[in-house]
C-alpha cells in the first residue's frame, strides 16, 4: 500500500500543512514537531512524489515578473538580482514585458486569476485600486520593487533624498543655474521616479533661495537620445544652466555628447550628474547617485519567497527602503569660478 501525506499526518498527530512545511524545510515549525514528523516519515518509509507534491501545494515553482522596458540598464540589473536569488531556491522565471499601459492593465488583472505562477514581482509599476482588488481577492503573493503600495511588501529607494543630494552637491560647487532632465512627471505607467526626483530638485532650490525656471526642466524618455535632445534645448537658451542633473545615467550620457558636440567642456563649462550608476558611468567619469539595483532585485525576491514559505499566514507588509549614495567623478569635480 502506498503511504500518503495523510498517513504521515495522522500517525504524527499533525495536519498535512505541517507535514508539507517539514518537507519544504520551513523554519516555521517547532523543533519537537519537526523531529516527530521526520521520525514518522522514516517509520512509514514515506517518499513524496515531486509532481504530486507540487499539485497538492498548488505550486508551479514559477515566479512571474511584470516589468517595463526590461532591456534598459536599470531593469537589467534588477533582473540579475532577482534571478540570482530565485535560482538558488529552484524557481523558474517568466517575464511579462510591458511596453504599453494596456499590457500592464491586462497582466495585472489576468495573471492573478489564472494562477499560472506562484507569485508576482512588479518592477517600477504602480498599482491602481482595481489591480489591488483583483490580487487581494485571489490572495496571490506579490512584491513591488521600485514602487510602493501600503497593501503589499515592497523594496524601494529614497528618490527624493537622492535628488536632494545631487542638487546640493552642484550648489556646493557654486552652481546656481541648474537644469533638470527627467521623464514625464505624469507617466502613464505610474513610474514614481521622475516626479519624486523632481520634488527633491525643487526642494533644494527653494531651500537655497534659487528660482525655478521652467525652461531649465526638460522632459524626455529614459534613453541617451532623449538626453541628447533635452540638452540641446538647454544649450539653445539665451542663458543656459551651468549644471545639469539627469534622472538617469543614460539621459546624462546623451547630455554629455550634446555638450561635447557644441565645443563645451565638462566640468569646466558644465557640471553633470546622473542617477543609477550603471556600469558605463565609471568609464566616462560620470558623477551619479548610485542606487543598489542588483540588491533591490535580491531583496524583492527574498520578500516574495518569505510569503510563499508562510503561505498559511498573512503577515503585515514589509517595506524595505534601501540607501543611495553620491558618487563624485570627473563630470562634477570642478567648482564654478
Amino acid at each position: 500500500m502506498n503511504v500518503t501525506i495523510y498517513d504521515v499526518a495522522e500517525r504524527a498527530g499533525v495536519g498535512i500543512g505541517t507535514v508539507s512545511r517539514v518537507l519544504n524545510d520551513s523554519p516555521h515549525v517547532r523543533e519537537p514537531t519537526r523531529q516527530r514528523v521526520l521520525q514518522t516519515i522514516t517509520e512509514l518509509n514515506y517518499q513524496p512524489n515531486p509532481m504530486a507534491r507540487g499539485l497538492s501545494l498548488k505550486r508551479t515553482n514559477t515566479i512571474g515578473i511584470v516589468i517595463p522596458f526590461f532591456t534598459r540598464p536599470f531593469f537589467v540589473e534588477v533582473l540579475r538580482g532577482i534571478d540570482n536569488e530565485l535560482l538558488q531556491h529552484g524557481y523558474n522565471l517568466i517575464l511579462y514585458d510591458v511596453e504599453q499601459k494596456e499590457l500592464k492593465d491586462y497582466y495585472l488583472r489576468e495573471l492573478p486569476m489564472r494562477r499560472r505562477v506562484d507569485g508576482l514581482l512588479l518592477i517600477s509599476l504602480c498599482l491602481e485600486e482595481v489591480d489591488v482588488r483583483a490580487i487581494t481577492r485571489v490572495r496571490l503573493p506579490i512584491v513591488l520593487v521600485d514602487s510602493r503600495h501600503p497593501a503589499f511588501s515592497s523594496v524601494s529607494v529614497d528618490n527624493v533624498g537622492g535628488a536632494r543630494t545631487a542638487v546640493a552637491h552642484l550648489i556646493e560647487n557654486g552652481h546656481q543655474r541648474i537644469g533638470f532632465i527627467s521623464g514625464r512627471l505624469d507617466d502613464p505607467f505610474g513610474f514614481p521616479t521622475s516626479s519624486e526626483r523632481f520634488a527633491g530638485y525643487r526642494q533644494v532650490l527653494k531651500e537655497h533661495d534659487l528660482p525655478f525656471h521652467e525652461a531649465y526642466h526638460q522632459i524626455g524618455e529614459f534613453n541617451a537620445q532623449s538626453g541628447y535632445e533635452c540638452m540641446k534645448r538647454l544649450l539653445a537658451l539665451a542663458q543656459p544652466p551651468t549644471a545639469i542633473f539627469a534622472t538617469s545615467d543614460t539621459q546624462a550620457l546623451g547630455a554629455l555628447r550634446a555638450i561635447q558636440e557644441t565645443g563645451g567642456q565638462v566640468p569646466q563649462d558644465f557640471a553633470l550628474v546622473g542617477y543609477d550608476d550603471i556600469e558605463v558611468s565609471q568609464y566616462v567619469g560620470l558623477s551619479t547617485i548610485r542606487q543598489p539595483m542588483f540588491r533591490m532585485g535580491q531583496e524583492g525576491a527574498r520578500l516574495l519567497l518569505q510569503q510563499l514559505e508562510n503561505s498559511q499566514d498573512e503577515p503585515e507588509p514589509t517595506c524595505i527602503r534601501l540607501p543611495v549614495q553620491m558618487v563624485i567623478r570627473e563630470t562634477s569635480t570642478q567648482s564654478l569660478n
